[in-house]
């Protein structure tokens, strides 16, 4: 019975490993200055599928000048949904040249989705009311190395 146990035990340990990692929010991820008028935003790049999907989950706080801006490869409609978000957000859907082609207000822990009016290939999260707070509206341009031109 010890022989079995031991043998479990590296397995439960991995297991019990990969459970704690998704239910832990991501910190670490590499960081751009962008910048919405006179107003600049520190923002985490999650640039993996990996790193979107865990995206904002699990933060129960964060900065008023932090967000994070999610880069696809490709412009596409794309949607997002707060299961496992604690935060009220606000999500910018952002064409290649900066501009904010519309603003979503996102509900906490909800599988709500939410889309991009028309292709883009970024996706810039703010705390809720960031946006509005600063009268920054669809039709606004975002700067940053993301949006120069160069590829990504």
């Amino acid at each position: 019975m010890k022989s079995f146990l031991t043998r479990l035990l590296p397995l439960f340990m991995v297991v019990a490993g990969s459970a704690l990692a998704q239910d832990s929010p991501q910190l670490n991820l590499p960081r751009v200055k962008l910048g919405a008028g006179i107003h600049q935003i520190d923002a985490q790049v999650a640039q993996t599928q990996e790193q979107q999907s865990i995206g904002l989950m699990f933060r129960r706080e964060m900065p008023p000048h932090e967000g994070m801006v999610f880069v696809f490869s490709q412009p596409s409609k794309l949607c997002f949904w707060m299961k496992n978000t604690l935060l009220p957000l606000t999500a910018a859907f952002v064409a290649d040249d900066g501009t904010i082609v519309n603003l979503a207000d996102m509900r906490p822990q909800t599988t709500d989705s939410h889309c991009a009016t028309k292709p883009v290939r970024f996706v810039l999260e703010m705390n809720q009311g960031w946006f509005a707070k600063r009268s920054i509206k669809a039709g606004a341009k975002l700067t940053g190395p993301l949006f120069d031109g160069r590829s990504n």
